[in-house]
């Protein structure tokens, strides 16, 4: 198996549709070629929560990891999120994201976990029979305290200490378990790349991390390169004052009554940049209140994150 190296920003971006809804791979290629330009992204995730994954058919999944890796003509890794419901069918998704160019997989939590829990060994399972079925380096996902889904410090030892499993995607969001996990996942599993996808609390975990993957870093990839590179360097003030000018985006995108809202708000913001044309989403998201567009393109220009040129 070889590892990625994915010790920087990976952003998770959005998929793109057409005003009738179609998934538009115009739009794919601009998205991707432009964030595959910028120095310090180290791969795209594709099919996540931001890219409306589980809301595409099988073939639409296939394409879009295609169409990604064409916008970025091979030279950044494509991770797809693995999303499937059974562990068998989560051994199929992962066979065609291979098919598909996908060069790894981010690994999802059985989704009735998130209301029932799970039993003892069983996310264990599902990481090694995915690994074994498709040869598929793998990321560990670990879902907020907040759900069922979450996995206790022994599943995460065990996980990460499993053939395939190469980085963690942290998203805990209990700032008194990053403090006492991550540094035991660290010791035990030194070459473990643990990577933050606590989007609004970025500043709260930057100095614990190899890099971060988010979704924001498909609206401001810019800044969070800046950002990953202050928290490796321990500089606190430089970190904070990309936290402080970033926080009216932040606040427009994350801090809203549901975090899957941020899905919608991340279109907007590339409308504002010039990426997207329109901030089409599928049911069962919605579009933003009237005006959501407007505040979105100001907190962007407050921030200094204006209309980028659009990749062909």
């Amino acid at each position: 198996m070889s590892t990625l190296d994915l010790r920087g920003l990976t952003p998770a971006p959005v998929t793109p549709f057409t005003r009738d809804g179609a998934v538009d791979y115009d739009a794919i290629q601009r998205l991707g070629s432009w964030l595959g330009s910028v120095d310090g992204v180290k791969g795209l995730v594709v099919l996540g929560h931001a890219g409306e994954g589980t809301f595409l058919t099988q073939d639409e999944q296939v394409r879009v990891i295609a169409a990604f890796k064409d916008s970025v003509d091979g030279r950044l890794p494509i991770i797809a999120g693995i999303t499937g419901e059974g562990t068998a069918v989560s051994v199929e998704e992962a066979r065609r994201a291979v098919d598909a160019g996908a060069s790894a997989g981010l690994v999802y939590p059985s989704h009735g976990w998130l209301r029932f829990g799970y039993q003892d060994g069983a996310p264990q399972d599902r990481y090694k029979a995915i690994h074994e079925g498709s040869g598929l380096p793998l990321i560990l996902f670990q879902y907020p305290d907040a759900t069922k889904a979450t996995y206790n410090l022994d599943t995460q030892l065990e996980i990460a200490a499993q053939p395939g499993v190469f980085a963690t995607k942290n998203g805990v969001r209990n700032m008194r378990r990053w403090d006492r996990e991550i540094p035991v996942l660290r010791r035990e599993n030194p070459d473990l790349q643990i990577l933050s996808c606590h989007d609004e609390y970025l500043l709260h975990t930057i100095f614990d991390v190899d890099g971060l993957l988010v979704g924001y870093g498909g609206l401001a990839p810019e800044p969070l390169v800046e950002l990953i590179a202050a928290g490796k360097a321990k500089d606190y003030p430089a970190a904070r004052a990309i936290h402080d000018r970033l926080l009216p985006v932040t606040a427009n995108v994350y801090h809203r009554g549901s975090h899957m809202e941020g899905t919608v708000a991340l279109k907007e913001g590339l409308v504002a940049r010039g990426i997207l044309e329109h901030a089409t989403v599928r049911s069962p998201l919605l579009p933003l209140a009237e005006g959501a567009g407007a505040e979105i393109a100001a907190a962007l220009q407050s921030a200094e994150l204006t209309s980028v040129v659009a990749h062909a």
